[in-house]
């Protein structure tokens, strides 16, 4: 096992290399000129210099990339163009948004669609199947944003609800923290419950034909040892993988819920920083989020041990 995650952390090391110059190289062929829109009418040839030393955009693109990956090697991921500010410390306070937003949208999508996916399974093709594979069939097939808007016309027009968009700190007022973020986490969870619901089912019938199951029942065990202890158990390998897929993705697409429900997320600050261009934000943003998704996947490959004692971590 040991020797397994130090291969794997290994790994991650090309890995997030070949990001970080992707990253900087796609950042640095986007149209617009930053430094145009800093000085605005102030811009002369003079101010132009000043500025492009103090960025080191005066120097060779390939140079740049050399002294911000050196910089980040360093746990300095620069400053803001527009405010100077350190990067790091703003992404670890809005990360706590997103963050925060992403598990209590995952814990969501798993009461909902685990059980579902289980009734749908041992009721196949009954009425109450047809429904759920309807509800599954939405959630991959209807985008977060139009899900979100219908959600607020409907609390808007047909309760006089408003969800309050004022962030609260969960620290600071946990009630009002929660009454912010389950609107957004409400979306995104039953997004995600259509693919782990329909991964549930597939997973469950799969495992209900084989003859292990049969054996099993012939036994005279019980309904409930039969689909929790064996069934649901010898399903769970794929069901972890496309829940370590959709938090991952949770991550770094909460782009447009953050920005209809007003959260200080990451999503929001990064596209900010895109409208902006301030290049630094998106390439360091970008590159975290990249982080934190191959550290997810990688604690999902180590779940697989521990799940399913066959499985061997070499």
């Amino acid at each position: 096992m040991k020797t397994y995650i130090l291969k794997r952390i290994l790994m991650l090391i090309p890995v997030m290399f070949t990001i970080s110059i992707l990253v900087f190289f796609l950042i640095r062929i986007l149209p617009g000129d930053v430094i145009s829109d800093i000085l605005g009418i102030e811009q002369t040839p003079e101010n132009r210099a000043i500025l492009e030393r103090q960025f080191n955009f005066d120097r060779p693109v390939p140079q740049q990339y050399l002294m911000w990956i050196t910089d980040i090697l360093r746990g300095d991921f620069g400053v803001s163009l527009r405010t100077g500010r350190p990067i790091l410390p703003d992404f670890v306070q809005r990360f706590k948004v997103t963050i925060e937003l992403a598990l209590i949208a995952s814990i969501i999508a798993w009461i909902i669609s685990i059980p579902l996916g289980i009734l749908s399974a041992l009721k196949r093709n009954s009425i109450s199947d047809f429904f759920i594979r309807i509800f599954g069939l939405l959630g991959v097939s209807v985008p977060n944003f139009a899900f979100a808007t219908l959600l607020i016309l409907v609390l808007a027009l047909g309760f006089n609800y408003y969800p309050p968009i004022a962030w609260v700190d969960f620290t600071v007022d946990p009630l009002r923290n929660l009454q912010t973020i389950i609107w957004p986490a409400l979306v995104l969870g039953s997004i995600m419950a259509g693919s782990v619901m329909r991964m549930t089912r597939s997973a469950m019938l799969d495992n209900l034909r084989q003859d292990f199951i049969k054996t099993i029942r012939a036994k005279g065990a019980g309904p409930r040892l039969v689909i929790f202890k064996h069934a649901l158990k010898n399903s769970l390998i794929p069901i972890i993988t496309i829940i370590g897929m959709q938090m991952g993705a949770l991550l770094g697409g909460t782009v447009v819920i953050e920005q209809i429900f007003s959260l200080p997320g990451v999503g929001q600050m990064t596209l900010d920083a895109i409208f902006k261009r301030d290049y630094p934000i998106v390439q360091a943003n970008i590159l975290m989020l990249a982080g934190i998704y191959v550290l997810i996947n990688l604690f999902v490959d180590l779940m697989y041990a521990v799940i399913d004692p066959r499985v061997t971590l070499k």
